[in-house]
């Protein structure tokens, strides 16, 4: 077993994830990225980071939205292993369980934001990370245009992953077809 395989599996048996949680089955293992750049600041005023080649892409769809009148706000992006631990850890200490969690969160080790390629997205009319988003004009103007420039949306309705319908999650990922 990988280190990185086994620090996850003891960060699993730390937040009593199963091994065999139909997450962890349908989910792919995403390593951390190991090259981030400045992103600039989210609608949080917080630093946010993203792997170059997934920088570059925002970057340009930020300028075409704009172009186009439609606002795009970072709300998150690069998530490390650890991090996406400490979320998991402040709502089980929140009293939520840890199969209501995963629907709503991916398991450390397998968010698509280690990669540095994910990006949850907002706009200044919408309170972030909520499905509200989804009756945005930069939502309509995602699913218009975030494939030209890589993008696609992670999560919609009924997705295979057992995850919650995600409007603002969208991956950099030209060629893929399911999460990396």
């Amino acid at each position: 077993m990988s280190d990185y395989a086994l620090r996850l599996a003891r960060l699993h048996a730390e937040l009593d994830i199963r091994a065999d949680h139909p997450q962890l089955q349908a989910l792919p293992c995403c390593s951390e990225a190991s090259l981030l750049v400045p992103l600039g600041l989210d609608a949080f005023g917080r630093d946010q980071f993203a792997e170059p080649t997934t920088a570059a892409a925002w970057r340009a769809m930020h300028a075409a939205a704009l172009a186009d009148g439609v606002v795009l706000q970072l709300a998150s992006a690069f998530r490390s292993v650890d991090y996406q631990a400490g979320l998991i850890r402040r709502k089980l200490a929140q009293g939520q369980s840890i199969d209501a969690i995963l629907t709503v969160s991916a398991a450390p080790g397998h968010s698509e934001h280690h990669t540095g390629r994910a990006l949850d997205i907002t706009t200044p009319d919408s309170e972030a990370l909520e499905p509200s988003f989804e009756h945005t004009p930069a939502f309509a103007w995602l699913l218009l245009h975030a494939a030209r420039f890589g993008f696609r949306l992670s999560y919609p309705r009924n997705n295979p992953y057992g995850i919650a319908y995600e409007p603002w999650h969208w991956c950099y990922a030209p060629a893929a077809t399911t999460p990396a």
